[in-house]
């Protein structure tokens, strides 16, 4: 500890955590280096002779549901869940766990439409279907916003574990920056997609490790788990009551529900990132089991990142360290913590930054391997005719290219604010729109390609300018509900004897917390018009781009001339209320939503999986294999 003393007649006494780590500490850094990199050396060592871009970038095809659902789950939370997340409950409560039912609406959504549409296509790109339903013009322009939407959020993804080294250890903020990037593009280009769920099923067993550490060690601190609750339950941080429906309140459970169901609907039904994932599961089954295995995991990350936010509040409930200056971002509150309380014990703290760069490992690896994938499949092989042994290295190559510009484009990330928002909004912007573009493509038939690529770009923008207008016109406090910090005991001296010499006291407590209600009619009245609909919940970003989609796609194809259902070719559409849920509807009035297009195939069964040859670039699937009805392999 490191004590700071004012002079003067009312001296007192401040006390600060030293951040830095020890020889053991390293030694679990290392290790995971060490680990992750071999296990990219195992699979270039063992797949040496099989130079198939099939194996690469699609792990043959042949994966199991458990791998590909772990995998799922640690590359797109990242370490934003694990530095971030802590701090979004520390400072605004448990509202975010209502985003906790949008993972199960999402589970049925994208296991009823999005996994048989592309699994049952056999596409090797996401939007090789947006070839196959509009045009080229729109496969590659989407594929463009997948790439820069990728390279943007890899970079934040990379931010987040280097500033808590920088932190935690001290060590230099860009020489964090280079060995994360590095090592993560090191064992992608050598292993393949093979490599990255290996490496992945690995990394999320260290992420729950790194929760565990501070979730049991905190709570001892503070009196047992019982304590832990009561003291975030006084402090106003277990809080599940705002039903406001008002769109500019940062988190209710409107917002919640609507913006987290486009977002996850975006993120896990539309990016290659995770249409890859079960793409390159063994069978359908497999891949449907992954989904729903990949969601539980998720639930159970962010539960253990909510139980350590408010096990940290409860820890720091009188003295926060961001109030009082020993932090200098609200991100970095999390690896504060961990040296305050696991410092005694060595490896720990060395095994939290190591759950970080896991996080961040996976997330980047995969947006790696999926950004290679997406710009040989869109922008080369359709193009130019490539021999197996070339196309292998060209992939590799474009993962060395991609990995070079994320961590390039940090120096923006690094301007973006706090992490778990600007991750979020940068998400919303494309998720959105990318929604639906998709739910137009199977859902709405009459949607021509000018209106898909009018109106993509339209959402796009629309996203993109409630983003940017945040930044120039602030939300007003009522609105976000930053529950409020105090540092009344941050002059009582050591923070470990206050806690438990207090705990009791906190217990019989009730702790102010402040919902942004100051704010002054001079304020308000002061305020540009304009500023109230930038004032929206970052939540909706997404919702708004899939709004103005829609709209901008149905206005451009009236003028441009609707698309005749029936001269789609077969598979790109689903019978939607020919599902389960809808069965119950009279056949007359399903035959009139079908929009004339004849589901009935007899070939329409599945006896094996639609084949491409991916190392040539030709389309090879055959229509009759792939026109289905919703859950018609249930009946088959």
């Amino acid at each position: 500890m490191q004590t700071t003393v004012q002079a003067g007649t009312n001296s007192k006494i401040m006390w600060k955590v030293e951040t830095y780590l020890n020889i053991w500490d390293y030694i679990v850094l290392v290790l995971l280096f060490a680990i992750s990199s071999g296990i990219g050396l195992f699979f270039a060592i063992r797949d040496r002779k099989k130079a198939k871009t099939s194996d690469y970038l699609m792990g043959g095809r042949n994966m199991h549901a458990v791998p590909v659902a772990f995998s799922a789950t640690t590359g797109f939370l990242s370490a934003i869940a694990i530095i971030a997340t802590p701090a979004e409950f520390y400072r605004y409560g448990t509202m975010y766990l209502y985003y906790v039912i949008t993972y199960f609406l999402n589970a049925i959504i994208c296991s009823s439409i999005y996994v048989p549409l592309f699994y049952r296509l056999g596409v090797n790109s996401t939007y090789e279907y947006l070839e196959m339903r509009f045009d080229r013009r729109v496969r590659l322009l989407v594929s463009a916003i997948f790439i820069l939407q990728q390279v943007m959020y890899c970079a934040l993804v990379i931010y987040a574990p280097a500033l808590a080294l920088n932190a935690v250890t001290g060590l230099d903020l860009w020489t964090a920056i280079l060995m994360t990037g590095v090592v993560c593009t090191f064992y992608t280009t050598t292993g393949g997609l093979r490599a990255v769920i290996w490496t992945d099923v690995f990394q999320f067993t260290v992420m729950l490790a790194g929760f565990l550490a501070i979730i049991v060690r905190g709570c001892y601190l503070v009196g047992g788990a019982k304590n832990m609750w009561k003291i975030a339950e006084r402090g106003g941080r277990i809080d599940f009551n705002h039903f406001d429906f008002d769109p500019r309140v940062r988190h209710s459970f409107w917002t919640m529900i609507v913006g987290g169901t486009i977002h996850w609907a975006g993120r896990y039904g539309t990016t290659h990132t995770s249409v890859q994932r079960y793409l390159c599961c063994k069978t359908e089954t497999h891949a449907k089991a992954a989904l729903y295995l990949n969601f539980l995991g998720i639930i159970a990350i962010d539960v253990l990142a909510g139980l350590a936010g408010i096990t940290m509040y409860a820890y720091y409930a009188e003295c926060d360290p961001y109030t009082a200056g020993w932090v200098t971002s609200s991100d970095q509150l999390t690896p504060y913590l961990v040296m305050d309380i696991l410092s005694k014990f060595p490896g720990l703290p060395g095994l939290f930054v190591c759950s970080a760069l896991s996080g961040s490992l996976s997330t980047i690896s995969s947006g790696l391997n999926a950004m290679a994938a997406v710009a040989l499949e869109d922008f080369i092989k359709p193009y130019k005719r490539l021999s197996s042994r070339v196309t292998l290295l060209l992939s590799k190559m474009l993962v060395v290219l991609f990995g070079a510009a994320c961590i390039a484009t940090v120096v923006l990330a690094a301007n973006l604010g706090e992490i778990f928002q600007a991750a979020a909004s940068v998400n919303a912007v494309v998720l959105g729109p990318s929604l639906a573009l998709f739910t137009m493509g199977w859902g709405f038939p009459w949607i021509n390609s000018w209106g898909a690529m009018v109106g993509m770009t339209s959402g796009v923008m629309g996203a993109s300018w409630c983003l940017v207008g945040k930044q120039i016109h602030p939300p007003l406090e009522q609105y976000a509900r930053r529950l409020e910090l105090v540092t009344v005991a941050c002059e009582m001296g050591n923070m470990t004897a206050f806690n438990s010499t207090t705990v009791a006291s906190l217990n019989t407590t009730t702790l102010s917390y402040d919902l942004g209600t100051n704010t002054t009619a001079f304020e308000t009245q002061m305020r540009h018009p304009i500023a109230e609909f930038y004032a929206m919940s970052y939540t909706l970003y997404g919702v708004f781009g899939f709004i103005v989609n829609i709209v901008v796609a149905h206005v451009v194809s009236v003028f441009t001339g609707f698309q005749r259902p029936r001269d789609l070719p077969k598979g790109v559409t689903i019978a939607f209320f020919d599902l389960a849920i809808f069965r119950w509807t009279p056949e007359r009035i399903r035959k009139v939503l079908r929009f004339g297009i004849d589901y009935e195939d007899p070939m329409r069964g599945r006896k094996k999986k639609p084949t491409l040859d991916v190392d040539r670039g030709d389309n090879n699937w055959d229509e009759s294999n792939v026109a289905f009805k919703p859950n018609d392999e249930e009946q088959t």
